[in-house]
């Protein structure tokens, strides 16, 4: 077997054709079965008129509109991939299809007239500002493929919040958007296979006239331009096809995930290697995986069809997908931000500077309690309005200012245990599986804050726990541990989208956990929170020897006396559990578990108690200017804190990989 599939990759004009007929005859087959399903239970005229409307207004446009969909995101997929030279890029990795979502769901709450005039327009304008902004993150680093997958996870995370602000501003009007953006496929018309068949016609007549381009896009830069190739004019006309393919899907069905970036990949596996071939297999793959996902939806019945749209079906697989990929991405991150044995230029702090710190972290605090807005305008709470304002905002900001404690301290202390500088909670996917764990609990636990907080411990302990397993994996790398984490969060993510299609109780709780939102955090929050810092950080300081060992490798920690199984699995746990608690209290997009520890090593705090208390206080900081801003950018309305928090830390992460890049040069 492994002697044919040498040979097939050989030879891959001989095969390419005769695996792609075979395939889409096996797909074509599947979708028989669907479309011939049993008759409905009825009187044999009116069955009869029942099944064929059932058949020309549901099943046949729903399995046209699969077929040119998966058509769409896999020559969307394979033209990311070309242009970028990414093994990994598609519409879900670089931002394109959250950006697409988060302008229809903008449109929807505030301008409903741009909507009715061109659903279509509007996707493509948020999808073209999503990849605008994560190739402008990336350009520095020359489109670095992690770079570039590192900056569409920030882009999705700030738009996904920004889409669950939104939706909780403006409730039921735009809940029902959100459930379509799942990636439904349920048709009762042809009106979505007609709109996107001459997009998908032109798109691959306009590939066909680019295929030297294409071709040359694959050679070096200096010789592609040596060539007569014009490089960025080439490029930006690539990227606006696969931009407006994906977003034209986006606006008519929703989001369908990983379609494009798994037909590419397959197509690669069966043999094709030019842009003929891939021109020819990545559309036909791509209609083949989403033709069969949906037609499994449907065979499994209307009950699963209800739970899992097919967009919710193929996000699953791409958790699975990006691991099996990881092999093909090259490890290219600067040193400066994966040598877990850098230290900056500075004379480590002692102790004592971390008064200083302190202080300030006070004087921020007192800020955000006494300056705010009111009807009159910007105004400094003193004498009896301050005792009246105190109520309301002391408890958010207790609330705000604990969960940053503990996502600095859980993010240092995964950047230890893991060697890697470039970890946190959120990047490598331990707050997404909170959401899991979360669902969970309220499906089959009685809804209470505790049950809550055991769901998200569990499946935060869980998803640390694989992290770590990979972590240990020879050969396994800090840059791939990173695509790794972004696998987990990316299939995390995909089982909680499922849960919100619903559109029930529990899909408006598990958006009000997803935006991060502190309005409603009262004294229970702020003591949860308060009472979480001195349980879990207290028992660290008995711990130092442990952070101080592990960054140094399993054989010289055990040489050195230490239990290294047992202390892993110890600091582990407690950092799902202060992931848990501060992502029960601003959600888990903050990214303060990253920017934390960074700035504490900026700010010369190197040693393992040192960097621990340091990275706890400025992410109490930030996380309270966080939650100050939050209640004054949008006054009288609050904005959700964990969106500000995602905005201040994914820039940090970007700038990170480019202040290294240029380190690099």
């Amino acid at each position: 077997m492994a002697e044919a599939v040498r040979h097939m990759r050989l030879q891959p004009d001989r095969h390419l054709g005769a695996w792609l007929l075979a395939a889409l005859t096996a797909a074509a087959l599947f979708l028989a079965v669907v479309v011939t399903r049993p008759s409905l239970p009825a009187s044999p005229e009116l069955a009869r008129t029942l099944e064929s409307i059932l058949l020309w207004h549901s099943l046949v446009p729903r399995a046209a509109t699969a077929l040119i969909c998966g058509a769409a995101l896999g020559l969307s997929g394979m033209l990311l991939q070309r242009v970028l030279r990414n093994p990994i890029a598609d519409a879900s990795t670089l931002g394109i299809a959250s950006g697409a979502q988060l302008a229809l769901t903008v449109a929807t709450a505030y301008a409903p007239t741009l909507m009715a005039f061109s659903r279509e327009g509007v996707a493509l304008a948020g999808a073209i500002a999503a990849v605008a902004l994560v190739l402008g993150l990336s350009w520095r680093r020359r489109l670095d493929p992690m770079t570039v997958v590192l900056s569409g996870m920030v882009v999705s995370l700030v738009a996904a919040a920004a889409s669950a602000t939104v939706i909780l501003a403006k409730g039921e009007y735009v809940l029902s958007l959100f459930i379509w953006g799942a990636g439904s496929l349920n048709q009762q018309s042809w009106d979505a296979a007609i709109a996107l068949g001459p997009h998908l016609v032109l798109s691959v007549l306009a590939a066909a006239l680019l295929l030297r381009p294409l071709a040359l896009l694959g050679l070096d830069e200096d010789m592609a331009r040596s060539l007569g190739l014009a490089l960025h004019a080439t490029r930006f006309a690539i990227l606006g096809i696969a931009v407006w393919l994906a977003a034209s899907v986006t606006a008519e069905v929703g989001v369908i995930g990983f379609v494009g970036l798994a037909a590419p990949a397959l197509a690669r596996e069966l043999g094709a290697r030019t842009p003929r071939q891939l021109l020819l297999a990545a559309p036909a793959l791509g209609a083949l995986l989403l033709s069969v996902t949906d037609s499994t939806v449907q065979l499994l019945g209307s009950g699963f069809n209800d739970l899992a749209p097919t967009g919710a079906a193929t996000a699953l697989f791409g958790g699975p997908l990006l691991l099996w990929l990881m092999r093909r991405v090259p490890p290219t991150l600067p040193p400066q931000a994966t040598d877990p044995v850098w230290r900056l230029d500075r004379t480590a702090r002692s102790l004592r500077a971390l008064v200083p710190l302190a202080a300030i972290m006070a004087l921020v605090a007192a800020l955000g309690l006494v300056l705010g807005r009111g009807p009159q305008g910007w105004e400094l709470a003193t004498g009896s309005l301050f005792w009246d304002l105190l109520p309301f905002r002391g408890p958010r900001l207790a609330a705000a200012g604990s969960a940053g404690v503990l996502l600095g301290a859980a993010g240092c202390l995964m950047q230890r245990l893991t060697a890697n500088p470039l970890a946190g909670p959120e990047v490598l996917g331990v707050s997404a599986a909170g959401g899991v764990g979360l669902l969970l609990a309220l499906a089959f636990l009685p809804a209470s804050p505790f049950a809550m907080l055991a769901g998200i411990a569990g499946g935060s302990l869980a998803a640390l726990l694989v992290m770590l397993l990979l972590a240990a994996r020879r050969g396994i790398g800090p840059q791939r541990l990173l695509l790794a984490g972004i696998a987990m969060g990316a299939l995390c993510m995909a089982v909680v989208s499922t849960a919100l299609a619903q559109g029930d109780l529990r899909a408006y709780m598990l958006l009000v956990w997803l935006s991060g939102s502190t309005n409603r955090a009262g004294e229970i929050e702020a003591w949860t929170g308060l009472i979480a810092c001195v349980l879990l950080i207290a028992p660290l300081m008995l711990a130092m020897r442990w952070l101080d060992l592990l960054p140094l490798g399993d054989a010289t920690s055990r040489s050195l006396g230490l239990a290294v199984e047992r202390s892993r699995l110890g600091l582990a746990a407690l950092a799902a559990l202060m992931t848990a608690v501060a992502s029960l209290l601003v959600g888990p997009l903050s990214l303060i578990g990253l920017i934390a520890p960074h700035l504490a090593r900026l700010a010369g705090f190197a040693r393992s108690r040192d960097q621990l208390l340091a990275s706890a206080l400025i992410g109490c900081g930030v996380m309270i200017i966080a939650d100050w801003l939050a209640r004054l950018v949008a006054f009288p309305y609050q904005v959700p804190v964990g969106l500000f928090a995602a905005l201040i830390g994914g820039p940090y992460l970007i700038w990170l990989l480019n202040r290294g890049g240029s380190r690099n040069r």
